[in-house]
């Protein structure tokens, strides 16, 4: 895919998830697998983001970030954190220290009220201090919603504190509310669009709709919007 990339010449990266590089099998499998793809970008001048997953893995999928953001530049790695497990205004304060590229996105895995804000609106707000806590890092963030909410008090923070609109993006998912998408480019904003990329896309999205039902519904209204 990075050579696709790169004979193409269109602007894109690649996100990738641990728990397909082995990290549920052994973690330093998953370390060694997502280094090889972390030099190949890095060669190729793109960037690799960590994607974050269930609960059950969060530490272990930091931990494995972790090593390679200290092999790697900033701007070679990145990770992703949600807005509705607790833990995630801790990580974003550890991670932007070192620093790193983080994707601020709401999450979709179906997670337990011992580690997670099982109330939409705390949801949002954690997202909100999340977000406002990364614009104000002074480096280039993610900020993944299509939660129009979301992307006003984005918009919103970013003019009251004079932060540019080329500091940060915004990223939704392909096929998902492309009004938005049109009008935040029409805006002067950067929009990335996140693309399930393969053979096995089907698969993938079945997947995200069974871990959480609320996602049936949240595809099927955006559908229509979009």
């Amino acid at each position: 895919m990075l050579a696709a990339i790169d004979d193409s010449s269109i602007d894109s990266n690649v996100s990738i998830k641990l728990t397909q590089f082995g990290l549920e099998i052994d973690p330093e499998m998953a370390y060694r697998n997502a280094r090889r793809v972390g030099e190949d970008a890095a060669r190729r001048g793109n960037f690799v983001r960590i994607d974050m997953e269930g609960s059950n893995v969060t530490q272990a999928t930091i931990d494995v970030f972790k090593r390679l953001r200290a092999e790697f530049g900033l701007n070679d790695v990145g990770i992703v954190l949600q807005s509705y497990l607790y833990r995630t205004m801790d990580d974003a304060c550890d991670l932007i220290n070192i620093p790193a590229r983080i994707r601020l996105c709401k999450g979709a895995y179906n997670e337990p009220p011992d580690f997670a804000y099982p109330d939409k609106k705390n949801v949002d707000d954690n997202y909100v201090r999340v977000m406002q806590l990364l614009l104000s890092s002074g480096v280039y963030h993610g900020i993944a919603t299509h939660d129009p909410r979301m992307i006003d008090a984005t918009k919103d923070f970013a003019q009251r504190e004079g932060i540019g609109k080329d500091a940060f993006e915004f990223q939704m998912l392909y096929g998902i509310r492309r009004d938005l998408q049109e009008n935040l480019v029409r805006d002067g904003y950067r929009m990335r669009v996140y693309v399930p990329y393969g053979k096995h896309w089907y698969p993938y999205f079945m997947r995200r709709l069974a871990e959480r039902p609320a996602n049936i519904w949240f595809v099927l209204k955006n559908f229509l919007k979009g």
